[in-house]
C-alpha cells in the first residue's frame, strides 16, 4: 500500500486528493487545483476556432502529442503546455510535485485605461496528458466528482494512522518497536530479541523507529543487497559450503579459498527451481490436506447422524429390557399375591375351625360346671361317666396339633436376582467385525465323554469344515434337577472335567464357541448319569474293575446357563461281591436306540446273569492340591501328604459327597514326637491353617499315641482310649443315608458314632504337621463292624 501512495496524490498540489473531479481524459484533479490552473483565452483563439480556420493543430497532432506524453519523460511531471499556436506567454511556476502550472490570470486594467476586452473562453489543460479542454457555461461543475477515489483515500489514511504492528508475531501482533532497514521488517521487542539478536552478522544492521522506517521504505528505492562485511560491495558469488552470498572482496581476502563458489545468478536460478519443485510437492500435500479436511468434515456430520441413530437404538433396546423386567415383575408380584392369599385362607380357616371348637369347649365346660353344682348323687353319677369321657375326648382333640399354626408368617420365596444384576453390570457394547463371522456350534465327542464317580468329563471339537477363528469355549451344566444352566468353564481347551457333582444324579451339558464377533449357537445337549450308591450282602471281590463309560444318551437341545475344578479324566470302578468266584464287570457306553434312549441292558441284567444280589459303587479319589494349604507337600500321585510346618495344616480330598455310604482309610507312614493329627470331613471353605474341627465347617477326630477326641466348632467330646503309632490305620466312614460319621483305628470302631444329623456336601479332610505323613486309600468296602450292624433289622 505504501508504494501506491503516490497514485493517491494530486499531480498539482502533491497532496492527497481533496474533492477530486474526473477529467474527460480520465485523469483526476483536486477541484481547487483545477480552479487554479484555469486559463482564460479569447474566443477566436479557442481550439474550436483554430480547427475551423485550419491554423490550429489537427486532431491527429493532438493524438500524437498524447502518445508522446505517454512514452516520454513528461510522465515524470515535466513538460510544456504549448498545446496551441498562440499560447499565452505568461510565465509558469512549479507545483510541489514538479508540474509546471500557470498562475491565475492577472487582474484586468481599469476600464478607463483599457479598451473593452474581447470575449474570452475558459480553458483547462490536464497536467498529466497535456490535453486542453474548453469548459462550457457550467465551468468545473460540468466535471463529475470521483467519490470512489475519495473513499479509497479515506481508508488509506485510516490504515496509515493505525499503529504499526510486528510482522513476526504469530497471534495478535504487538505494536512494532523498531524496523530493520536491511531486513525491511518491523519487530516488537520480544521478536527482535528472538529473531534479530544484536550479535553476529545482524549486529551491523540498522534499527530505526517504526515511523522513520515507514518513511524510508517509501522514499528510498529498493537497494541491491550488499555484503555484510563490505558494505560498498554487492553480492556477486555464492559459497556452497557456507550457504551464503559473498562479494568479490571476500574472495580476494581468501575467506572462501577452499570452498566451492558459484555464480550468484546461477545459484539463484537453481535455488528458485528447487524451491519451485518443493512448492509443487507441498502444493500437492496442501491439496490432499484440503480434500482430507473435507472428508473429516463429512465424517463429523456422519458421526453426528450415526450418533443420533445409535442413541435412539440404544434407548429402544434399554426400553425393551425395562418392559421385559416390568412384565416379569408383574408375574412375580402375582405369585406373591397368590402366596399371600393362600396363607390368609389357611390362617382364616384355622381361626374359624378353632373358634367353633373353642365355642364347643366353652359350652361343655359351662355344662360341666352346672352338673358339678348338682346335689343329687344318683343323678350326677348317671351322667358323670359320659361327661368325663367327653371332656377327655375334647382335650385330646386340642392336643393333636390344633394349637399349632398351620402356616408360617414368612414367605418362603427368595428372589434370585444375582445373575440378572451381574448381567446388567456386564452389559456392554460388542465391537462387531463383518470380516470375522460367528463360529459354528461345537460338536460333542461322545466317545470321549464319561462320568467318574461324582465327576463328569466332556470333550468337544469344532466342525471339520469350519475355518472360522475360535478364541474359546463356554461349557454349561444344569443343577442335576433339570434347572437353569450355569457356566462351569470358559477357556481354550476342548476337554474339561467337572468335580463335586451329586451321586446318582442326571446332568445336562452343552457347549458353545466364541470369538471377537460373537457367540455361536449351543451344541446338542448331552445327558450324563453319575454313579449310583448300592449296598451288598455278599463278600467283596479283592480287585476293582474300571468302568470306562457310564450311561450316556443324547436329547434335543433346550435353551437356558458349580465351580470348575479341571482335572484329568478318571475312571469309575465297580466292586462286585460273589460267594462262588471272582468276576470282573466291564460296562461300556450304552447303545442308543432310535428314540434316543439307552438300551435295557445294564448293571441289573449283569447282576441277574452272574447271580450277584447287589452291587457296590465306591468312589476313588485323591487329595486336592488346588484347595490345600501352601505348606502341604504332596507325593505318590497326590495320595500321600505331609507338611513342612510345625503348625497344623488342612488338606481336602478332590471328591465331595452328598449322598450314599462312603469309607476310606489313611495309613500312618510317619509319626514323630507324638503330634495330634485330625481326620474327618469338612466343607469346601474350611479353615486351612488350623486343626481340623476348630471351626463349624469341619467334623473330625484328633488322636495322639494314647487317646482320641471328637471335635466340631472347637468343642471336644467323647474321649476314648487308644491311639496311633507308625503303621496304624485310621478309617473314616461317612453314611449320608443315616447322616452319621464314624471312625475306626486298625479296623476297630473308635468310640461311639461321632456325629449325627449331617446334611450337605462333605469333602474328606486331614490336618497334620511336619511330624506326620499319611497315605490315602479309597474305594474300600465297608468294615465288618458296620456291615454287621447294617444287616441287623
Amino acid at each position: 500500500m505504501e508504494e501506491m501512495e503516490e497514485e493517491l496524490k494530486c499531480p498539482v498540489c502533491g497532496s492527497f486528493y481533496r474533492e477530486p473531479i474526473i477529467l474527460p481524459c480520465s485523469h483526476n484533479l483536486c477541484q481547487a487545483c483545477a480552479r487554479n490552473i484555469l486559463v482564460q483565452t479569447p474566443e477566436s483563439e479557442s481550439p474550436q476556432s483554430r480547427r475551423a480556420s485550419g491554423s490550429a493543430v489537427s486532431d491527429y497532432d493532438y493524438l500524437d502529442l498524447d502518445k508522446m506524453s505517454l512514452y516520454s519523460e513528461a510522465d515524470s511531471g515535466y513538460g510544456s503546455y504549448g498545446g496551441f499556436a498562440s499560447a499565452p506567454t505568461t510565465p509558469c511556476q512549479k507545483s510541489p510535485n514538479g508540474v509546471r502550472v500557470f498562475p491565475p490570470a492577472a487582474p484586468p486594467p481599469p476600464a478607463a485605461l483599457a479598451p473593452p476586452p474581447p470575449p474570452r473562453n475558459a480553458c483547462l489543460t490536464c497536467p498529466q496528458c497535456h490535453r486542453s479542454l474548453v469548459l462550457d457555461e457550467r465551468g468545473l461543475r460540468g466535471f463529475p466528482r470521483n467519490r470512489l477515489l475519495e473513499g479509497v483515500i479515506d481508508r488509506y489514511q485510516q490504515g496509515r494512522a493505525a499503529a504499526l504492528r510486528c510482522q513476526l508475531c504469530e497471534k495478535a501482533p504487538k505494536e512494532a518497536a523498531v524496523m530493520c532497514e536491511q531486513c525491511d521488517v518491523f519487530y516488537c521487542d520480544p521478536c527482535r530479541l528472538r529473531c534479530h539478536p544484536p550479535r553476529g552478522p545482524l549486529a551491523k544492521h540498522r534499527l530505526v523507529p517504526p515511523a522513520q522506517g515507514r518513511v524510508s521504505r517509501r522514499l528510498s528505492p529498493r537497494k541491491i543487497s550488499t555484503c555484510t562485511d563490505h558494505e560498498l560491495e554487492n553480492h556477486s558469488m555464492y559459497c556452497v559450503q557456507c550457504k551464503s552470498p559473498v562479494c568479490y572482496q571476500c574472495l580476494e581476502e581468501g575467506k572462501h579459498s577452499s570452498h566451492e563458489v558459484k555464480a550468484l545468478g546461477a545459484m539463484w536460478k537453481l535455488h528458485k527451481s528447487q524451491l519451485s519443485q518443493a512448492l509443487n510437492g507441498l502444493s500437492d500435500r496442501a491439496k490432499e490436506a484440503k480434500e482430507f479436511l473435507v472428508q473429516l468434515r463429512n465424517m463429523v456430520q456422519q458421526i453426528q447422524e450415526n450418533s443420533v441413530e445409535f442413541e435412539a437404538c440404544l434407548v429402544a433396546q434399554c426400553d425393551a429390557l425395562i418392559d421385559a423386567l416390568n412384565r416379569r415383575k408383574a408375574q412375580l408380584l402375582s405369585r406373591v399375591n397368590k402366596e399371600h392369599e393362600h396363607k390368609l385362607k389357611v390362617v382364616r380357616d384355622q381361626i374359624s375351625h378353632c373358634t367353633v371348637k373353642l365355642r364347643q369347649t366353652t359350652g361343655l365346660m359351662e355344662y360341666c360346671l352346672e352338673v358339678i353344682k348338682e346335689n343329687d348323687p344318683s343323678g350326677f353319677l348317671q351322667i358323670s361317666d359320659a361327661l368325663i369321657r367327653r371332656v377327655h375326648l375334647t382335650e385330646d382333640q386340642w392336643g393333636k396339633g390344633t394349637l399349632t399354626p398351620r402356616m408360617t408368617t414368612d414367605f418362603d420365596l427368595n428372589l434370585d436376582n444375582a445373575p440378572l444384576l451381574q448381567s446388567i453390570h456386564q452389559l456392554d457394547f460388542v465391537q462387531m467385525k463383518v470380516s470375522s463371522p460367528v463360529p459354528a456350534p461345537p460338536i460333542l465327542q461322545l466317545e470321549e465323554c464319561c462320568t467318574h464317580n461324582n465327576s463328569a468329563t466332556l470333550s468337544w471339537k469344532q466342525p471339520p469344515l469350519s475355518t472360522v477363528q475360535v478364541e474359546g469355549y463356554i461349557l454349561e451344566l444344569d443343577d442335576g434337577n433339570g434347572g437353569q444352566f450355569r457356566e462351569v468353564y470358559v477357556g481354550k481347551e476342548t476337554m474339561c472335567t467337572v468335580d463335586g457333582l451329586h451321586f446318582n444324579s442326571t446332568y445336562s451339558a452343552r457347549v458353545k464357541a466364541f470369538n471377537k464377533t460373537g457367540v455361536s449357537p449351543y451344541s446338542k445337549t448331552l445327558v450324563l448319569q453319575t454313579s449310583e450308591d448300592m449296598q451288598s450282602e455278599e463278600q467283596t471281590l479283592p480287585f476293582p474293575v474300571p468302568l470306562e463309560r457310564s450311561q450316556l444318551r443324547r436329547m434335543s437341545p433346550f435353551s437356558s446357563t458349580l465351580n470348575l475344578q479341571p482335572s484329568f479324566p478318571g475312571r469309575s470302578y465297580f466292586e462286585l461281591r460273589s460267594s462262588a468266584h471272582q468276576l470282573s464287570l466291564h460296562s461300556s457306553l450304552q447303545s442308543l436306540n432310535s428314540a434316543g434312549e439307552p438300551s435295557a441292558s445294564g448293571i441289573s441284567s449283569w447282576s441277574v446273569l452272574l447271580g450277584i444280589s447287589k452291587v457296590f459303587v465306591f468312589a476313588w479319589f485323591s487329595f486336592d492340591p488346588a484347595s490345600a494349604h501352601a505348606d502341604i507337600i504332596f507325593s505318590n500321585d497326590n495320595l500321600t501328604v505331609t507338611c513342612n510346618s510345625y503348625d497344623d495344616r488342612v488338606v481336602l480330598g478332590k471328591t465331595g459327597f452328598s449322598k450314599g455310604l462312603h469309607y476310606w482309610e489313611l495309613s500312618i507312614d510317619r509319626y514323630d514326637n507324638h503330634p495330634d493329627p485330625a481326620f474327618g470331613v469338612a466343607r469346601i471353605d474350611v479353615l486351612k491353617d488350623a486343626m481340623l474341627g476348630k471351626d463349624d465347617k469341619a467334623w473330625a477326630m484328633y488322636v495322639d499315641n494314647n487317646r482320641s477326641w471328637f471335635m466340631h466348632n472347637n468343642s471336644h467330646t467323647n474321649r476314648t482310649e487308644g491311639g496311633i503309632t507308625k503303621g496304624a490305620t485310621v478309617g473314616v466312614l461317612l453314611d449320608l443315608t443315616r447322616r452319621t460319621l464314624t471312625f475306626s483305628i486298625n479296623e476297630d470302631q473308635q468310640g461311639p458314632v461321632a456325629f449325627e444329623n449331617l446334611e450337605g456336601l462333605f469333602f474328606p479332610a486331614v490336618s497334620l504337621n511336619r511330624n506326620v505323613q499319611v497315605t490315602l486309600h479309597t474305594g474300600l468296602p465297608v468294615p465288618e463292624f458296620y456291615a454287621s450292624r447294617s444287616a441287623m433289622p
